[in-house]
């Protein structure tokens, strides 16, 4: 069976809701178009946008510390810059965060729901910078999931797994269960484009929360180690030509990564 993308999402707040893409156009050289583009600083993190560098996602209000972030749904609109989110027992909020106004409002509507569950205060940043992102990662410029690898971590779990919970931009179906663990430095081709595996990606505390509930409901760092002797769940890669992928295109791995 031919490998093939299932799905595409995108982040535009760190922590917040996937938003799904039907196709989308990657860069050579560059991460995943409107991922990660803004973070909420929970608490002075020492970032500074006029020299942004990589600072630790426990810095941010994020799955991994706060499961209360999975309650909040959010939509971003590229185009105007705005920013739509909603919460249990909160009026909706909508603002511009192209523009401080707009980031201090959201920063303010987050902050009263989250309440103590953040360590505050709550600021909103923006990735100026086009090398900058608010990853997981250094080298986070496009992630991916197997399927494949999920499924079979849900069998030995016993429980289904909502593969969101592990914010990927890529979800590939086709593949057999945990191959790519073994792809660092080798090519891989998502519709038009080709990208190099650079690493697999550790999993966190983030995916033990429902994406749906807001729930810890499963330790999946555990169960990945208790039965793999691993933490991985997926792989980083950088885009090496650029291209369309779309869903429904193949994803094939590649002996070795193509040339720039």
């Amino acid at each position: 069976m031919t490998a093939k993308i299932a799905a595409i999402y995108r982040h535009p707040v760190k922590g917040f809701t996937p938003e799904p893409l039907d196709a989308v156009d990657l860069a050579e050289g560059a991460y995943f178009p409107c991922d990660r583009i803004y973070a909420v600083e929970d608490g002075p993190s020492g970032f500074d946008p006029a020299a942004p560098v990589h600072i630790s996602k426990q810095k941010f209000t994020v799955l991994a510390h706060i499961a209360e972030v999975a309650q909040v749904r959010t939509a971003y609109d590229e185009a105007t810059g705005v920013l739509a989110a909603s919460a249990p027992g909160r009026a909706p909020f909508a603002g511009d965060l192209r523009g401080e106004p707009g980031r201090a409002a959201f920063a303010a509507w987050l902050a009263d729901f989250l309440g103590e569950a953040a360590r505050g205060p709550l600021k909103v940043f923006e990735a100026v910078a086009p090398a900058h992102r608010f990853m997981d990662s250094r080298s986070g410029f496009v992630s991916i999931i197997n399927l494949a690898s999920v499924r079979d971590l849900e069998a030995r779990l016993g429980r289904r797994l909502d593969p969101l919970r592990f914010r990927a931009n890529f979800y590939v179906q086709g593949w057999d269960a945990w191959v790519e663990n073994d792809w660092t430095g080798r090519g891989l081709r998502l519709g038009e484009a080709d990208l190099e595996v650079l690493k697999p990606i550790v999993r966190c505390a983030a995916t033990h929360v429902d994406p749906a509930t807001g729930e810890r409901d499963v330790e999946v760092v555990k169960g990945l180690f208790d039965n793999y002797g691993h933490m991985f769940c997926g792989v980083y890669a950088s885009v090496t030509r650029g291209g369309a992928a779309r869903i429904g295109d193949a994803a094939a791995c590649l002996a070795v990564a193509a040339a720039a």
